[in-house]
């Protein structure tokens, strides 16, 4: 395991910590295959809820892959191959993981950083953040997830506008295109991120989870109201634990005890 990214367990949440600060975070492939053991643990572990991902001191989020190795990493296409597997590998673990995740930017977000900021279900950012999507600049084609994880949340527009002139934005404009979801302009992102994470760990992580999997089946599965996944998920909220005290506590005005990990 690598030392430029770690797993930090904070109360009911997890921070995955990108930690390679004298190259701003530029991501090795070694902190790529970290990615997912260190989300499988954050999973297992049932006293966590939500899972961060932020730069920790390096005052930057993650300022793309780290461009030294590529003379090494595709050299071949054996190599390329391994490597493009092994990112694939690490997004589709945050992407898939059954836990909320948010991504907490500072400083700079740039292609990789880019890449593992739309994993997540929500982006906080602040202000003084920057954004770039920039395989252009070196003759590459940005891959198939990514860029379907981009169409997602910004459409085809801004998409085909960021990839084609790889520009670098701030803040606020990453905000009006929906490619972040909150701007902080007077306390670091994750300040913010730790305050959602908080406020999404008091609700029933039932639901929560359930959630994630219905929005999932909509989007990357075309569920509809006929689809059986869908209706079989929907039936499991009147049989889960949280439901049973969740619609007690609403009758009687008090607060829910939530029991599901």
């Amino acid at each position: 395991m690598t030392q430029d990214i770690r797993l930090d367990l904070v109360g009911s949440y997890a921070e995955i910590v990108l930690n390679k600060p004298e190259k701003r975070n530029a991501l090795s492939v070694k902190m790529w295959q970290a990615i997912p053991d260190l989300i499988a643990q954050a999973e297992a572990n049932e006293d966590v809820k939500v899972i961060i991902i932020h730069g920790g001191d390096a005052g930057t989020f993650a300022a793309g892959a780290d461009i030294s190795e590529f003379e090494e990493i595709y050299s071949t296409a054996k190599t390329a191959k391994a490597a493009a597997e092994g990112i694939d590998a690490a997004l589709t673990a945050i992407e898939n993981c059954s836990k909320p995740t948010i991504a907490s930017i500072d400083g700079a977000c740039i292609g990789g950083g880019v890449s593992v900021a739309m994993s997540t279900d929500i982006r906080v950012a602040s202000s003084k953040s920057k954004f770039g999507v920039t395989p252009g600049k070196l003759g590459m084609v940005y891959p198939v997830g990514d860029t379907r994880r981009l169409l997602q949340a910004i459409g085809a527009g801004a998409t085909k506008d960021i990839l084609f002139t790889g520009r670098i934005f701030l803040a606020p404009e990453a905000k009006s295109m929906g490619l972040i979801d909150h701007l902080t302009t007077e306390t670091p992102a994750i300040e913010k991120a730790r305050e959602l994470a908080a406020q999404i760990g008091q609700i029933s992580q039932w639901s929560t989870r359930a959630t994630k999997k219905m929005i999932s089946g909509i989007l990357d599965k075309g569920w509809t109201p006929t689809s059986p996944e869908a209706k079989e998920l929907f039936l499991q909220g009147f049989a889960n634990e949280d439901f049973e005290d969740g619609f007690k506590a609403f009758l009687e005005k008090r607060p829910p005890n939530f029991t599901f990990k």
